[in-house]
């Protein structure tokens, strides 16, 4: 699988950790922790690959990265 930046954080309003994956669009998961968003979001993300294969969809290269890496 390839190496995308997932970014978790906290949300107040859902009372849950969402993990998110900038580099394929809507591919998110929600867990009660970061290790659970984590590990959910994993398979959303597997999910997502294989549908957009089996589509025969471009998937998109690994290219965000935080603005710590930017600088």
């Amino acid at each position: 699988m390839r190496d995308y930046h997932i970014n978790i954080f906290y949300s107040e309003e859902d009372a849950g950790y969402i993990a998110d994956i900038p580099d394929l669009q809507d591919c998110s998961a929600f867990g009660h922790s970061p290790e659970k968003a984590l590990a959910e979001v994993r398979l959303a993300m597997a999910a997502w690959l294989n549908a957009a294969k089996d589509l025969g969809k471009p998937v998109p290269e690994p290219r965000y990265r935080p603005a710590i890496y930017q600088i």
